[in-house]
């Protein structure tokens, strides 16, 4: 049984008459070129002395049309006997039935099997791959010598997965060879992570708007593979449609049902096949074939006939040539001879046309057909051979050649085993299939411009995993003659650095790809999500490594660090050069003035604080976190107690200062008002001056209320307090060496944590206030002298050392990492500064500069001008009293 014929014709539907059985057209070249080669292997076996020396193999040829009815109809007809379709009857005579050979497609085979396999009839099938067909509860006598479409689907899979391909696009034929080869295939590739772009059935019958709805879909799809499991005929209705819509950029994966097919490889066609990559059955050289073909006794049959007219354009019956002659009304000069036009002399050559039929370059189902009468013969043979007594029936009996049931045959058939001529392949059946070999084809142009089939590799189901699959990719020549595989992906690969985003709605091959977030990696290729760098690592700038973070502190050899290094030395050498000059005049009466003592530790301090603030750079340690706070905060204590030391007493002797002047105007006024009074009487004895009250005021008491020595004890007493404070803290929680990874993502920043907050606010705000009271003191005090002030020094200290640090605290908590602690160095640094400049440079320059102001009595302060021209001294003010209390007297 083959389909020699493409289709049957179409007929009226009369249902009024009989049925009867349609006829078919469309002339297959490549079928009968199959059924010929089936009586070229008989003739070769019939031949043979070694295979079946005393029985002859006969055959019946029918015709499916490729549709399952007329395959049904011949199964029946065939099982009669008669040339009738009758269920469950045989009436034949002659020589038993052996095997059938056939049906062609799957779906044929499939509706023939069914029959068959009810009369355990044996079913040797050349071209029917469907996997369906290896359930042996519904097809038990079913055999084939072309692989199983298992091993065709799981190639087509590993091929898409060799070469990264994931969007395609399939079409399957209306057919159980479609349906079962492209639902295989969809399996496998989706496990890969494989996406369909879209999946099209193509119709069994004439339907252009179902032709041109795929040839639409396939335009517009952005998938570049398309893999189509159809045998060629349902296939080709489809390319010209492609054609006309210039679909001429897609790579096509073929099914061994037309990966060799003329029908489909068409002149005209070679712009969009080509490049094609397809599986083909095993091919061989079948010694004789292509003699056999072009000696074809056009008169042998009905089909040698049809095929010669196809073939030459005419008809070997006279009358039919004659009366289509005289509807021509033809006046050629054969015609006159009384030869019609049209007909065949029957001695045309086969071999001047380059035709499908003599074409034997790719005998792949050929073969398969060669391999199919070779089974059956082989079997026969061991049929006709069991020696009796051994058999493998009931009571070791056999059977007879002449007279044998098929599943008698069945058996052979089903455990034969032998070797194909010329080729020497070894064939035998595994549950009825044989092994899972395939050709990978490439279609490339030869040199003259026509397209031929290449091999480029070969799949081997039976071997190991990974060497199942053998391509040449150097071989491989693509649409357009590119030599570099085509991409066919729906979204391009994610690469690291950014993670798959799956697009709602849509296959998971369609993704976005979202970069992944600062801290957040991903290191290989599309990636499901980003990972977290720990702790002390941070995603690099291509986001596909965790690198260490940058360890960041304020190091003594950067240029920042040197140049406060260079600052915090130079304070402490200028505020030691001013205590030398201090110690070479500290016999005289500035330095004397208000406790030369405090004047030392108040320096000493300042020392302390300008070298405490190095001590804040380089790496962080326990001793260092510790030394550096402490000692600023003790160091600042000692500073600003030592001021309101200083300050206090000033403020006390301004405080007398203003009651003794307060009093003495008093007193002036009294006396100013009994002169008067004495002039007013007419007395001339009392003479009147004006005195200046105020000048007889001495600039301090005799006695100070707070002597040094309680200047120095309040000093003490507010540093010790502050000495306690930190002694507590360092021993409860004392400050120490963190790693900051919060601030900056990308920086490990090394600090100094203070270790309780509670305890760092309580000891600056300490600080705090004895500035504050300082502060205070100095500035009640800053009119207590004229000549030199050291009140108003000290205010100007304390508005600097406010303003310093007010400032501090917003560019402080502004500001992060390294600078964070620059910033706060430049706070102490800056208010020790202050204070040293505005307390001790105006000394310093008296000391220096104008040592002529250096005498007691330029301590002292000056009288006040007042109104009016007469002067005088606290004496006279003195003696004026006395002369206007004797006068009244």
């Amino acid at each position: 049984m083959f389909p020699v014929h493409k289709r049957i014709a179409s007929n009226k539907g009369n249902t009024s008459s009989l049925p009867v059985s349609s006829p078919c057209d469309g002339f297959n070249f490549r079928t009968f070129r199959w059924t010929q080669t089936m009586l070229f292997a008989i003739n070769e076996i019939n031949k043979r002395t070694d295979l079946l020396p005393n029985t002859d193999l006969g055959y019946v040829i029918y015709d499916s049309c490729f549709t399952i009815s007329k395959a049904v109809e011949g199964t029946l007809t065939y099982l009669t006997g008669q040339d009738e379709a009758v269920p469950n009857y045989r009436c034949g005579n002659g020589p038993p039935l052996a095997a059938l050979v056939g049906a062609g497609g799957s779906d044929l085979s499939i509706a023939t099997a069914r029959i068959l396999g009810l009369y355990h009839f044996p079913q040797v099938s050349y071209s029917s791959t469907c996997s369906a067909l290896n359930n042996k509860f519904q097809f038990p006598t079913f055999l084939r010598t072309i692989p199983n479409d298992v091993h065709q689907s799981a190639a087509m899979a590993q091929m898409v997965l060799h070469f990264g391909w994931t969007w395609v696009g399939i079409i399957a034929a209306d057919d159980d060879y479609g349906k079962y080869g492209i639902k295989d295939f969809k399996e496998k590739v989706e496990e890969a992570g494989v996406c369909i772009s879209f999946s099209e059935t193509l119709p069994k019958v004439n339907n252009p708007e179902a032709i041109q709805r795929i040839s639409k879909t396939v335009a517009e799809s952005t998938a570049k593979i398309i893999v189509v499991f159809s045998s060629d005929v349902d296939f080709s209705p489809l390319i010209p449609e492609l054609l006309r819509n210039n679909v001429t950029n897609r790579t096509w994966i073929a099914s061994e049902a037309w990966v060799t097919s003329a029908l489909i490889n068409q002149p005209g066609m070679n712009s969009m096949l080509a490049g094609t990559l397809g599986f083909g059955v095993k091919r061989a050289d079948i010694s004789g074939l292509r003699q056999y073909l072009l000696n074809l006794d056009p008169y042998a049959d009905k089909l040698t006939e049809e095929f010669w007219g196809t073939l030459f354009n005419c008809t070997l019956d006279y009358n039919t040539a004659l009366s289509m002659a005289k509807n021509t009304n033809s006046s050629s000069s054969r015609a006159k001879r009384g030869v019609p036009d049209g007909l065949c002399s029957g001695k045309e050559s086969v071999a001047q046309l380059n035709n499908t039929y003599s074409d034997v370059s790719q005998l792949r189902i050929t073969y398969s057909v060669y391999k199919a009468v070779y089974a059956v013969a082989h079997a026969l043979h061991n049929l006709e051979h069991c020696e009796p007594g051994s058999g493998p029936f009931v009571g070791n009996s056999c059977a007879n050649i002449s007279n044998f049931e098929p599943w008698q045959l069945m058996y052979y058939v089903k455990n034969v085993r032998y070797k194909v001529p010329n080729t020497e392949e070894e064939i035998y059946f595994e549950d009825g299939d044989i092994k899972g070999f395939y050709d990978i084809i490439n279609w490339q142009f030869s040199s003259n411009g026509e397209m031929h089939y290449v091999s480029v590799g070969h799949y081997n189901g039976s071997a190991a995993p990974e060497d199942k699959l053998h391509i040449r990719n150097g071989s491989i020549i693509w649409n357009n003659d590119v030599l570099e595989p085509p991409r066919s992906v729906c979204s391009e690969n994610c690469q690291p650095g950014t993670r798959k985003g799956i697009r709602q709605g849509e296959p998971v091959c369609c993704f976005d790809c979202i970069p992944c977030a600062d801290g957040e990696i991903s290191n290989t290729t599309n990636a499901r999500e980003c990972i977290l760098c720990t702790g002390d690592d941070w995603s690099n700038s291509a986001h596909n490594a965790c690198v260490p973070k940058i360890i960041e502190f304020l190091a003594f050899g950067e240029p920042l660090g040197i140049t406060l290094i260079a600052i915090s030395a130079f304070g402490a050498l200028v505020t030691i050069a001013v205590g030398i000059v201090f110690v070479m005049n500290i016999g005289t009466p500035l330095v004397k003035a208000n406790d030369v003592l405090l004047s030392f530790s108040l320096l000493f301090s300042l020392v302390v604080t300008f070298l405490c603030s190095i001590v804040f750079l380089g790496e962080p340690k326990h001793w260092s976190c510790m030394t550096s706070q402490v000692a600023l905060a003790l160091g600042f204590a000692l500073c600003l107690s030592s001021i309101m030391g200083k300050a206090a007493v000033l403020m006390l002797r301004a405080q007398f200062l203003k009651k003794a002047r307060a009093r003495a105007k008093a007193a002036a006024k009294a006396a100013k008002a009994a002169a008067e009074a004495a002039a007013n009487s007419g007395s001339p004895d009392v003479i009147f001056t004006s005195p200046n009250a105020e000048s007889s005021v001495s600039d301090k008491p005799e006695v100070d209320s707070l002597t040094f020595g309680h200047q120095r004890a309040i000093t003490a007493a507010l540093t010790l307090i502050q000495a306690i404070a930190c002694t507590v803290w360092l021993i409860i929680l004392p400050p120490h060496p963190v790693k900051n990874t919060a601030a900056q993502n990308v920086k490990i920043i090394l600090e100094c944590d203070e270790g309780s907050i509670v305890f760092i606010c309580c000891i600056f705000a300490y600080d705090i206030l004895l500035a504050l009271i300082a502060f205070i003191f100095a500035f009640i005090a800053r009119k207590l002298e004229d000549h030199f002030s050291e009140a108003k020094c000290m205010t100007f200290g304390m508005l600097v050392f406010f303003i310093v640090w007010i400032s501090f605290v917003p560019a402080y908590l502004s500001t992060r990492g390294k600078f964070m602690v620059a910033v706060q160095i430049f706070a102490i640094l800056a208010s020790s500064f202050g204070l040293l400049a505005c307390i001790f440079l105006p000394k310093c320059y008296v000391l220096l500069i104008k040592p002529e102001r250096n005498k007691e009595e330029l301590m002292k302060p000056r009288p006040k001008p007042r109104d009016g021209t007469s002067t005088g001294t606290s004496a006279s003010l003195a003696t004026a009293a006395t002369e206007v209390t004797t006068a009244i007297d």
